[in-house]
């Protein structure tokens, strides 16, 4: 099916990476297109812990194991759950082993590790998809940088809002009542040192007053952070909020979050600053489509759903996965028979990963969310776990 085909990759996150790094091991003729400027472009974003069964499945098929234990970040798992006065409610120490079934990752280095294995001019940098329209048997695909490209088959991986996603189904997202606001602080043993030692290098977990404020350390010494509220669908646009300007930012943060302690006004110290609102949707967990011969999606431009259950980069390397897999093997006849049978398998996947994510996003931003998640873990025995009700000294 492979033979003097050109395969064409519309976005270069873990998931596109993956899925040339497979499919170039199996001599499969793939470019990647992306539209960052190049490959120094900041990553942002908090760490990723890797699943045994899904992003280090996936790794592991694709050789880069070495790498990747080279590059990971031993610790970076401990979890800290803490009310809105940062009060310590519960630790969340992985045992031995443990650790090294979610071993955590930052995205630069993840995405280093990728774009470092594929053979030189594989990704097209500064290739921000514009529209795609039938050429032939193939497909011509027109960037806003002006250029184009044609390719035989196109896979879709430029995420949660995919411009691709359309020319293959026309279900829309539906809105799952809470919008995050995007974050992070640079040079945080500077700028926001109470909650750096708080974090201890790993994750904090803050909820209260159906809110939620998730940390997470970085290798490279800054903090990113998500804020997650109940609002209208159309609160980004109402709020009136300016995301680049880091003043009215703040001042929507103090009363939004104006009764939690004075510590989380940390996040907004420094010079340096990074805010994107994320209003969180998913697709029905009943969605299907028709296949086509020679286009399909993976990850969020084919299952976007909250991120509450750290799946979402782990479901997109294992799509990567399965979907080499269909491509390169010979038991289907066609191209469009391998792309149906992944499609069938790869929205049964997702149905249920979605569910798990709304039922988390809900629990998080109950009333009861902080003694919810503390439930949670109780139920599970192989972590140590260990309670406080002691304030955080200043």
């Amino acid at each position: 099916m492979k033979k003097n085909k050109t395969f064409a990759i519309i976005g270069g996150g873990p998931g596109g990476l993956t899925l040339a790094r497979l499919l170039q091991l199996k001599g499969v003729d793939v470019k990647v297109y992306e539209r960052d400027f190049n490959q120094e472009v900041r990553v942002q974003g908090a760490t990723l812990d890797l699943h045994q069964e899904s992003g280090l499945k996936a790794l592991c098929a694709a050789g880069l194991m070495d790498e990747f234990y080279a590059n990971f970040r031993p610790g970076a798992g401990k979890l800290r759950v803490v009310d809105k006065d940062a009060i310590i409610k519960m630790d969340w120490d992985e045992e031995e082993g443990q650790e090294e079934n979610r071993p955590e990752i930052d995205r630069g280095p993840l995405r280093n590790i990728l774009l470092n294995s594929l053979a030189p001019g594989t990704v097209v940098w500064d290739s921000q998809y514009l529209s795609m329209v039938p050429y032939g048997n193939q497909w011509k695909i027109s960037f806003k940088n002006g250029s184009s490209a044609t390719a035989d088959i196109v896979i879709a991986v430029d995420g949660a809002n995919s411009r691709v996603r359309p020319l293959i189904t026309a279900i829309t997202p539906v809105y799952s009542g809470v919008t995050i606001v995007e974050g992070n602080v640079y040079h945080a043993d500077k700028n926001a040192a109470r909650l750096q030692k708080l974090l201890g290098g790993g994750k904090i977990f803050a909820l209260g007053e159906g809110k939620s404020l998730i940390l997470s350390a970085k290798g490279d010494g800054s903090i990113s952070f998500y804020t997650g509220c109940k609002v209208e669908e159309s609160w980004l646009q109402d709020s009136g909020v300016d995301f680049s300007d880091k003043s009215a930012v703040f001042d929507w943060f103090k009363t939004e979050f104006g009764s939690w302690n004075e510590i989380w006004q940390e996040l907004f110290q420094g010079d340096e600053f990074f805010f994107v609102p994320r209003p969180q949707y998913h697709f029905p967990t009943d969605q299907q489509w028709t296949s086509l011969p020679n286009l399909t999606m993976i990850g969020d431009a084919a299952h976007r759903m909250p991120p509450y259950t750290g799946e979402g980069v782990n479901i997109a390397m294992l799509d990567a996965l399965e979907l080499s897999e269909c491509l390169t093997n010979e038991t289907f006849p066609t191209i469009a028979e391998a792309i149906a049978y992944f499609e069938k398998q790869m929205l049964s996947r997702a149905s249920a990963s979605t569910q798990s994510a709304l039922a988390s996003t809900e629990m998080l931003h109950s009333d009861d969310g902080l003694e919810r998640l503390i439930q949670l873990f109780d139920d599970f025995s192989e972590p140590v776990k260990k309670d406080f009700a002691e304030p955080l000294k200043k």
